[in-house]
Order: structure tokens, then sequence, then C-alpha cells
């Protein structure tokens, strides 16, 4: 079990006043923090980056780069500020990642050929709307699992995101279950052991509660672990929730048990 932590990003506003003004500390704090909490890996989520993407992806890389040798994760819709920031990567690079939207599969797809990039692939419509149910989510499995062999992608490169959305979604926790069988069953599907990963904070975005929010964070992340889930996308400060991520993962290794392990 892999745990992503997804603190590093453009919408939290110490990170947005630190990459505007290019002062390195704040993010390098955070990053220091996002370690000592046991991410596995750092995702830096930039947004866009409209405005002089290149040098502000590189200015980013660099400074996380400076604070950790963890994998990073570079999470941006921009095809120029991806480029640059796989160029000047040092640490393990994965890219987060790209759908059948047309102009995904025509700029950021061929960035991970190119770069030997391991990248996420999101179960998404071409018109980028999320699949109704876990026979949809398979088909487009199979459609993006086809864009990849032929683009040439070696398959051990793609990771899939069946995509997990809010449960206040009128089919939220319908949603929430068909990810779980999607999970299960994309290896048989597809003929080989892909990875999968799921952004576990969309599930409780707009919850009013926070206790209840982080209950059933921790209840659906126990879930994920069983379903066999391998990396998952998180605010990793929260440390009960990546507890039961860990233990879950012990126990779906179906080996001689130790509670050293915990």
């Amino acid at each position: 079990m892999i745990c992503i932590a997804d603190n590093i990003q453009i919408t939290r506003k110490v990170i947005e006043n630190a990459l505007n003004s290019y002062s390195r500390e704040p993010i390098m704090e955070q990053v220091r923090i996002c370690e000592q909490h046991g991410a596995d890996m750092i995702d830096i989520n930039t947004g866009p980056l409209t405005r002089n993407p290149e040098d502000k992806m590189r200015f980013f890389v660099e400074t996380v780069q400076e604070a950790t040798s963890l994998p990073l994760m570079l999470d941006t819709s921009n095809p120029i500020a991806l480029k640059a920031g796989l160029e000047i990567c040092r640490n393990t690079v994965y890219i987060n990642g790209f759908s059948l939207e047309p102009h995904k599969l025509e700029t950021i797809l061929p960035l991970a050929v190119t770069y030997r990039a391991k990248i996420v692939g999101y179960l998404l419509n071409p018109d980028s709307s999320v699949p109704l149910n876990a026979l949809e989510r398979m088909d487009r499995a199979l459609s993006l699992f086809e864009e990849c062999s032929r683009r040439g992608l070696d398959l051990e490169q793609l990771i899939i995101d069946p995509v997990l959305v809010p449960l206040l979604w009128a089919d939220g926790s319908l949603q929430a279950m068909d990810v779980l069988e999607v999970i299960r069953s994309l290896p048989d599907l597809l003929g080989f052991p892909v990875k999968t990963i799921v952004g576990l904070s969309n599930l409780t975005t707009g919850a009013p509660d926070p206790e209840k929010k982080y209950l059933m964070e921790r209840t659906y992340a126990a879930m994920l672990g069983m379903a066999g889930i391998d990396m998952v996308l998180m605010n990793i400060t929260r440390r009960q929730t990546v507890d039961t991520l860990k233990a879950a993962s012990i126990l779906m290794k179906r080996r001689v048990f130790s509670w050293e392990e915990l």
C-alpha cells in the first residue's frame, strides 16, 4: 500500500502564496511535514499554471526535491508545465494523469512514453464526465488499455483511477461501491496485475461534520485496502486513516501475521 500525500496543492493558500512569490521554505516545510507523517510519495498539484508554467513548475519541483528524496507525482493538466517538470525531476516520477479526453491522449500520454514515467489513467468518459456505474467504468478501462497499447505505453507504466466521487452526490454511495468492484475486477478484465489508485479525499468533499467525515474516510479506507487498492492519494496528516490503510493491506498479504508490522 502506497500512501501519497495530496497536501502540496495550489488550492492551499500557503502553497499558492509560496509559488507566486517563489518562496522555497514554506513549500519545503509542508513537504517535511508530509514525510514526518509517513508519506510514501508526494503529489505536486500545481493546477493548470496558466502564467509562466515552465518556470513555476521547475521552481516547484526543484524546491520539493530539496526537501525529500521520496517519489514525486506531477499533478497538472498543463502539458507544457508537465514536460518542464519531467525534464528536471531527479526523484522517481509519476504523472497524474490523463483520460480518454482527446487533448490529454494527444498531449499528456505521449510524455509518459517519452520520459518512461508511470502515469495515472482516469476512468472518465471522453467528455470528462464520470461513468454511471461499474460496467461503464470497465468499458472505459478497456478503451484506456487499447489507447495505451496503440500509443506505445508499456502497460506496466499504467495506474488506473476508477474515480471516486463525493458521497453527497445523489448516487455517491452507489458509486463508492462500484469503485470497489472495479478495483477487484480490473486485473481479470485486463489480463495483467494493473495497479490502481484512488483519491480518498474526494469521498468526503462537502461533509459538514469533521468527526463524521473522518469516520467515513477511515471506514472506506479499510474497504479500499480489502479490495486490493495499491495507491491512495490522501491528506497524509490524518494518522488514523493512514494506519487503517496499512493495517488492511497487511491482512491482504495472506501470510503469517506479525504485530510488529503495525
